[in-house]
């Protein structure tokens, strides 16, 4: 089993910046692909970014220059993903959700609010 806690998110000023953290702990050598997913209110969850545990990085055309994700891998059989985001806007305000894929199977965390407003 893996586990899954984001943590980070919170009010901001449109033009700030914050740090997502997600902390994966269990079965980690068994976690391949992770990524940041995020859903506005009324809206269908998206893909922000995807990191695999090669490294290799894809972004949706939003986050593109503004945000950059990265992985911590297996230090004390924990791995922690990142996402800085920094140029806010009141678009990107969403609960963001970290995600793994396990094997054949994929692990959600609970979500973090960012809300991005004046």
């Amino acid at each position: 089993q893996v586990q899954l806690v984001e943590s980070g998110g919170g009010l901001v000023q449109p033009g700030g910046s914050l740090r997502l953290s997600c902390a994966a702990s269990g079965s980690i050598l068994r976690v391949t692909t992770m990524a940041w997913y995020r859903q506005a209110p009324g809206k269908e969850r998206e893909l922000v970014a995807t990191i695999t545990s090669g490294g290799g990085i894809n972004y949706a055309d939003s986050a593109k220059g503004r945000f950059t994700i990265s992985r911590d891998n297996a230090k004390n059989a924990k791995t922690t993903l990142y996402l800085q985001m920094n140029s806010l806007k009141p678009d990107d305000t969403a609960v963001y959700y970290c995600h793994a894929r396990v094997g054949f199977s994929v692990v959600w965390g609970q979500g973090t609010q960012v809300t991005v407003s004046s």
